[in-house]
């Protein structure tokens, strides 16, 4: 499958994105104390099937052995970094951090983003600015994207501003080409990765950006369940995530930013 994405593709990807960023801004507003994960998945399954759209995670398998994914949204909750489960009788809590990562296949073409919501005003300033910083690290990255430049300097972008503030940076999971499937090349990190083979941004390349931090070590481990990866010292973590394309002098956002009116 080609990295490069045709201007139809891109279209297509941006109308997707655009459905789906209202979708999870409506599972943002429904992300409050007493609601349980599977009614917020419940609204993302409901508000793809009425758009014409599918989930891209439901039933997704790492490999043809694995579980395949149970839900169309991930909900992460406090020391969960990402693909936290939307199963019956996990209610969230006043005071949770919630991540919502996202995906849907429309028109033939996959988008993916996420956001973490801080559920009610229990949250001390450490874990309001995690998840601030969180965000703002996103916005690093992909403000240096342009056509000619290199995954790294994404990478370094992002590093360069939470390395400072003294975060753990997960560096088992990166961001990610995507479009032709759920996961694509090239691999996005976070950090500087000196042994990556180096890659030019093109114009037509489609990534998901996805810094995933948390408040303590940047190790992770994974439950049984097989699919939630929480941080190992259980530290609180936060994650973001937007599509965008590659362009001459820039970027266009695939999925707007659904924290954003």
């Amino acid at each position: 499958m080609s990295m490069i994405k045709t201007p139809d593709e891109i279209e297509k990807l941006k109308r997707g994105g655009e459905i789906l960023s209202r979708i999870l801004r409506e599972i943002r507003d429904a992300c409050v104390p007493g609601v349980g994960s599977e009614e917020l998945d419940a609204i993302a399954r409901k508000r793809m099937a009425e758009a014409g759209g599918e989930p891209s995670f439901l039933g997704y398998r790492i490999s043809k052995n694995d579980m395949a994914f149970p839900g169309a949204l991930c909900v992460s909750i406090n020391e969960e970094v990402v693909h936290g489960l939307p199963i019956p009788n996990r209610v969230i809590q006043k005071g949770d951090i919630v991540g919502l990562d996202i995906g849907m296949w429309y028109e033939g073409l996959a988008t993916d983003m996420a956001t973490t919501v801080i559920v009610g005003d229990k949250a001390n300033p450490n874990v309001r600015a995690l998840v601030a910083d969180t965000r703002a690290s996103l916005v690093q990255g992909i403000s240096v994207i342009k056509a000619g430049g290199w995954i790294r300097d994404i990478s370094g972008a992002i590093e360069d501003y939470l390395k400072p503030k003294k975060y753990g940076i997960v560096k088992d999971l990166v961001g990610h080409g995507v479009g032709h499937a759920v996961h694509e090349e090239p691999q996005v990190p976070n950090y500087r990765e000196p042994r990556n083979k180096p890659i030019q941004l093109e114009v037509g390349m489609v990534l998901a950006i996805e810094p995933m931090v948390t408040l303590g070590d940047w190790r992770v481990n994974v439950k049984e369940d097989g699919w939630t990866i929480v941080t190992a010292d259980k530290s609180l973590a936060a994650h973001f995530e937007v599509t965008v394309v590659v362009t001459e002098t820039g970027y266009d956002l695939i999925t707007p930013w659904p924290d954003v009116n």
